[in-house]
């Protein structure tokens, strides 16, 4: 049985090429925040789809879970007291996180075979979506063309700590580029939580650009933080090319 009966697909407008596969954040859903990701314009007043006519927008949704804190049913990728400090409080995390990376993981397998090989898709998320989405993989060793986040951290950073050190695993994850965001007036996820994030990841021995504006709140950056990103799209695009020829 499928793990993803709601899947919100944004098709390609010209030949498919690429796609991406983009996590929403604790709270929302996968309609709305394509609605509202769709939104944001880089410094020439451009869309996402404006600029990508061939990429394929996957935007997976979090299944509804009981939020302990709120006392309320809500999308969420795991359930967790505090997205200040992500770190308290890990084994009511557990459960959701990994049933949601076999979520990313299905969705993952299947674009690959699509689009015809893993270095034309590239995993993102923002805030709890970018959290589960490089724990997805870190924790698998799923290979990508690349991944970008907004607004994030790393969950069960210890427990992933340990599997990255298991003897003999492959660490072909490492070569990935990676791009994080974030912005400094976050209210949400305080920025040191992206630093921490940076500094992990760095220390496993991947190369991680990293972009920090002061405002922008628990969102990107507009317009700036929007053209990094394209950058980054353009320049994993670039590199796929590269390793074709």
């Amino acid at each position: 049985m499928s793990l993803n009966p709601a899947l919100h697909i944004i098709p390609p407008t010209a030949p498919h090429t690429y796609t991406i596969i983009f996590l929403h954040g604790r709270g929302s859903d996968a309609t709305t925040f394509c609605n509202e990701i769709f939104e944001s314009q880089d410094s020439s007043n451009r869309f996402f789809t404006d600029m990508f006519p061939s990429v394929k927008w996957v935007f997976p949704c979090a299944k509804k879970r009981w939020a302990k804190t709120e006392e309320e049913e809500m999308h969420q990728w795991f359930d967790m007291s505090s997205v200040q400090r992500p770190q308290e409080e890990v084994v009511e995390q557990k459960m959701g996180l990994w049933e949601s990376v076999s979520q990313v993981l299905e969705v993952l397998r299947a674009e690959k075979e699509l689009v015809r090989g893993s270095e034309n898709v590239i995993l993102a998320g923002i805030s709890q979506g970018c959290a589960t989405a490089i724990f997805s993989l870190l924790t698998s060793d799923a290979r990508v063309g690349g991944f970008f986040g907004l607004c994030g951290w790393l969950p069960l950073a210890e427990e992933m700590e340990q599997i990255m050190r298991v003897p003999g695993r492959s660490i072909d994850v490492l070569a990935m580029p990676v791009l994080l965001q974030h912005c400094r007036d976050d209210g949400v996820v305080p920025v040191q939580n992206g630093e921490d994030l940076v500094e992990r990841l760095r220390s496993m021995g991947m190369q991680v650009k990293w972009e920090s504006f002061e405002n922008g709140g628990h969102w990107l950056n507009e317009p700036r933080g929007m053209d990094g990103i394209v950058r980054f799209i353009e320049e994993v695009m670039e590199r796929g090319k590269s390793s074709t020829k």
